[in-house]
Order: C-alpha cells, then sequence, then structure tokens
C-alpha cells in the first residue's frame, strides 16, 4: 500500500533571500536577485559573462569547530537549511536517531572553490605535501551535504546523495519521496545546495549557453522564453523540504504544507546536452501515472526554462503535447537564476508558498513572447488564483529528466 507523503517545512537561500516574505516580496514585486558577478584572480578575466545570482548577505556559521573542519560554503548552506528545519520542526532526538529519518541531499560537485585554491596552488609552483588539508577531501566529495547533514545530526537512516546537476535536488525530494510512500523511512530531509562557482560559468560560457548581452544590466536576464534571451545565468544557493508520513505528520501535530502526490525521473538516452520533447514529455506523462491524476488536473507548471534558446522551446513544445494552453506556466529562473542542484527544491518551495498565499507569480522579464514559446499558458501578470496541483519540472545535462506533483490538502 501506498502511504501518503506531506511536506511539513521548506527552507531557501537564494539570491532573493531567505525567508517567505523576502522571496514573496521580490516574486509580487518583480524584483530579481541577479547582479554582476564578484570578480576573482582566476577565471573571471576569462568569461564573456559577467552576471550571477550570488548570495549578499552573511551565512553565520556556529557550528562547533570540529564540525567546521568539513563544511565549504555548500555544505554550510545545506546544514545551515538542516538545522533551521530540524529545531523548528520538533522532532526529538531520540527520533532523529532511531533509523527513521533519512537525508536525500546532493550538490553539483562538493566543492569547487576547494578544489581550485588546490590546483592554484600547484600550478604556481608554491605546491609542497604539508599544504594539503585532508579535511578538503571531505568538502569536495559530491555526497558532502548529505553526510555532513547525517553526521552533525546524527541522522542515522537511509543517506542518498543524487548528484544529477540540475535535476539533483528535484531526484532528492522524489527519492525522499519513495522512501516514506514505500515504508522504508517516516520522515525525509530533501534538498540540494551549490556555491560560487566561476569553473560552472565557463563552461556555460564555453558551451555558448550563458547571458552576455546583458553584463550591465544583470536584472534583465535571464529572459525565459522571451525572443531576446541570450542563456542561462548561474547561481549559488540551496534549498531543502522536510517530509513526512502524513498520519506520522498529523498525529504530532505537524504543519502541513501541501502533499507530494507524484514523482518521476527518466533519461532522454541520446544528447548529454540538449533535452528533448519526447523525453521531457514522456517525464511529464510518468509523473502523471504515479501521481494517479489527468494532465488537465494540474493548475500550474513551474518550467525549468533555462534561457536558452534551444531548451526553452523544445520545453515548451513537451508542456503544450501534455497539458495544452491549460495550465499557467511560470519560470522562476528569472528572478534567482539557475541555482544548479538545488533549482529543482527551491522552485518547489517557491510554488508551495503560492499555494499557501492562492496566487500565481508571473515570469520576470518575459517581455516579447518566442513565437516558437508561445503555446503555452504564460503567466504575464500577478494572478490571484486557488492551485489545488502544481509541477515543478526540471532537466539536466546527462539527458536526465524530472517533474514533481504537489496537491493542496
Amino acid at each position: 500500500m501506498r502511504r501518503r507523503v506531506v511536506v511539513t517545512d521548506g527552507r531557501a537561500i537564494t539570491p532573493i533571500g531567505r525567508s517567505k516574505s523576502e522571496i514573496t516580496h521580490h516574486l509580487r514585486h518583480g524584483k530579481s536577485g541577479i547582479k554582476k558577478m564578484r570578480e576573482d584572480d582566476v577565471l573571471y578575466p576569462y568569461l564573456r559573462s559577467r552576471v550571477f545570482g550570488g548570495i549578499d548577505y552573511p551565512i553565520e556559521n556556529d557550528f562547533k569547530r570540529s564540525q567546521k573542519k568539513s563544511l565549504s560554503n555548500v555544505g554550510l548552506y545545506a546544514c545551515t537549511l538542516a538545522k533551521e528545519i530540524i529545531e523548528s520542526s520538533g522532532l526529538d532526538q531520540e527520533f532523529i536517531s532511531s533509523g527513521r529519518m533519512g537525508v536525500a541531499f546532493g550538490s553539483t560537485h562538493g566543492s569547487p572553490l576547494v578544489e581550485r585554491n588546490m590546483f592554484r596552488d600547484l600550478f604556481n609552483g608554491d605546491f609542497h605535501p604539508g599544504m594539503v588539508d585532508p579535511n578538503n577531501y571531505l568538502k569536495t566529495l559530491t555526497h558532502t551535504t548529505a553526510v555532513n547533514i547525517a553526521s552533525i545530526f546524527n541522522i542515522t537512516g537511509r543517506v542518498l546523495s543524487s548528484c544529477t546537476a540540475c535535476t539533483t535536488s528535484s531526484q532528492s525530494v522524489g527519492f525522499g519521496y519513495e522512501a516514506i510512500q514505500y515504508g522504508l523511512q517516516d520522515v525525509m530531509l530533501c534538498g540540494g545546495a551549490d556555491e560560487y562557482d566561476t569553473l560552472a560559468m565557463m563552461i556555460f560560457d564555453r558551451l555558448l549557453a550563458a547571458s552576455v548581452n546583458f553584463n550591465d544590466t544583470p536584472e534583465r536576464t535571464p529572459r525565459p522564453f522571451d525572443v531576446d534571451r541570450d542563456g542561462l545565468v548561474v547561481s549559488e544557493g540551496g534549498g531543502a523540504l522536510l517530509l513526512e508520513e502524513y498520519e506520522f505528520a498529523k498525529k504530532r501535530g505537524a504543519n502541513i504544507m501541501a502533499e507530494v502526490i507524484g514523482f518521476s525521473s527518466s533519461c532522454n538516452g541520446g544528447n548529454l546536452v540538449n533535452p528533448t520533447a519526447d523525453g521531457v514529455r514522456r517525464t511529464i506523462e510518468s509523473g502523471l501515472e504515479n501521481a494517479q491524476i489527468d494532465s488537465g488536473d494540474v493548475d500550474f507548471v513551474s518550467a525549468h526554462a533555462t534561457s536558452t534558446k534551444v531548451s526553452d522551446i523544445i520545453e515548451s513544445q513537451a508542456i503544450y503535447e501534455v497539458y495544452k494552453d491549460v495550465p499557467y506556466v511560470s519560470a522562476f529562473k528569472s528572478y534567482v537564476g539557475h541555482m544548479m542542484s538545488s533549482c529543482g527544491v527551491v522552485e518547489s518551495i517557491m510554488v508551495l508558498y503560492m499555494m499557501e498565499d492562492s496566487v500565481i507569480y508571473p515570469t520576470l522579464n518575459l517581455e516579447n513572447i518566442d513565437e516558437k514559446c508561445s503555446m503555452i499558458n504564460h503567466t504575464l501578470n500577478i494572478r490571484e488564483r486557488d492551485i489545488q496541483i502544481a509541477s515543478v519540472q526540471n532537466f539536466a545535462f546527462g539527458g536526465v529528466n524530472t517533474a514533481l506533483f504537489y496537491k493542496k490538502i
């Protein structure tokens, strides 16, 4: 028997703030979190794109000295979110360490800043073995977020750590949902995080996939589905959701934000970079089947919409094939940029805020819809409207696709 799974908390560290009030203020008033990129002495001079979604406010590191040793910024983001959720959850330590609570958390590639600094010393000729800090290995693990959370909070259940780039956190939520649904865990802490990384920017720059036309007006990019879109904007930050089995959450009086009713993940099986309309469509249809709902039941779709020329068209085609022009569609990367591993969970949190407040926020910078993307129901203005069922879809390099479905209860 499939058990019901609900969301009881959501926390985020984003370029538009941390709290619900900060984030929804930006969404309601159309305020972007994209700014000019911070300069460094390694890759910055070689970049054409000079825009970034950075965390320009302090994140306090008040963990124990022994715990700080394995925390880079990506680990700090993840563990800060976990700490806030656990402290506000009301879950006691006996349960947290009982084996019935697990972690599903990931990052794109651990800490690139730590790796970069090590290689800089090596290539500068200043390197010697004594400069190697063994703790740097723990900072650069692809599963550094998950294991640091489990270690610091003594979580003894399952530890899952997807590292599938832009679908990392949506897979984390999906895998957490499945672990609870099938009775393997009662509670899962799920999410993703990434830190400031000019290496990721360099990769997208070299792929001609990064935004370069708005370096002097960073708030005007990215521009999902817009005819003047010119590429994505890389961002840092993180997000986390606390998932619980419905009866468990209800019995302990937890605040229920929404129910997770469906999840799907699949691979295109072809090109490692470009998505395919067929692959996206199959993922959406599989998610609808898993959620046991029809396409007409979905009120809102959070699009992945990276603002690259080809991908936005492909996603629009897939959405239309499944949903026609029925649900409203918004793209939240227009406010925060591409938060890489954490984009799925952060976009889920924004959707949950909208479900709570019965409002739909529009896509920012969508001023002139590309004709090839015009067949779907773009949200161009704020809509005061109840959302009963919403979907969050994400796609990653490697051809990995995900779709999550949430229901208001």
